[in-house]
């Protein structure tokens, strides 16, 4: 809760935003403090009903703005027209921003990604208040920095004191070659073609990603994946 209101203050000393904030884009599980009060009611003034953007299920996967976080790892500013970043992302010129307003609950704001351990996203949107007001490219080359600073610790160190169980084994080490074989089986090769294009034989292709699994404490191939993916193993596909 103090680091909330700290935050907050922080945030009303740089402009008059309205903030929406979530340490996990894909839960509608708000953030809260230890008494479970909901810091986006308490402390950022989401009261009314409708203004309880938490309560909408599909935020996560109908909003433009927590959709670009997926692709963006930079702060960046959007309305209807667009999502405007310092540096060209292809991937953010594709994503619709029909309804922009109504799924973003915001005609313009600058939008902070936040991107953790383990695959998790968080997000932070500073709109604002008046709703007239569209281009907030001034406000971006302002204070985004100074909102980055802001925001990613506050949603990492929130990550870390809320985060209670273990998913994934600690300390594991994979070799070359599995993560080799992982890579290759993320983008749907099978054992037979990862084994033409590693020219090894399908008997020590298959080795490789069992043997992975089994450090991975992975309970089939899928998961033996999706594992070494939330440890980074796998990275971009080329």
């Amino acid at each position: 809760m103090r680091a909330a209101i700290a935050f907050r203050d922080a945030v009303a000393a740089l402009g008059d935003y309205n903030v929406i904030i979530s340490d996990n884009i894909a839960t509608r599980r708000p953030m809260a403090d230890a008494s479970g009060a909901v810091l986006a009611d308490v402390v950022f003034g989401f009261q009314p009903p409708e203004e309880q953007w938490w309560r909408n299920g599909q935020l996560a996967l109908q909003s433009p703005m927590a959709r670009a976080c997926r692709y963006e790892g930079q702060p960046f500013w959007a309305n209807s027209d667009g999502f405007f970043t310092r540096h060209h992302n292809i991937y953010l010129d594709a994503l619709s921003r029909s309804d922009f307003d109504f799924r973003s609950l915001f005609t313009a704001a600058i939008v902070v990604p936040v991107h953790l351990p383990f695959g998790q996203i968080g997000m932070a949107a500073f709109g604002v208040a008046d709703r007239a007001r569209r281009d907030l490219s001034a406000e971006f080359e302002a204070n985004a920095d100074q909102l980055m600073l802001l925001t990613h610790p506050f949603i990492t160190s929130y990550t870390h004191v809320t985060r209670r169980r273990q998913w994934l084994p600690t300390d594991c080490q994979l070799t070359k070659r599995e993560v080799e074989c992982l890579r290759w089986a993320a983008v749907g090769k099978t054992d037979k073609e990862i084994s033409i294009i590693l020219s090894r034989s399908h008997a020590t292709v298959r080795f490789h990603i069992q043997n992975a699994g089994a450090k991975l404490d992975a309970v089939n191939r899928s998961q033996t994946v999706f594992k070494a993916a939330q440890l980074g193993f796998i990275g971009l596909a080329n």
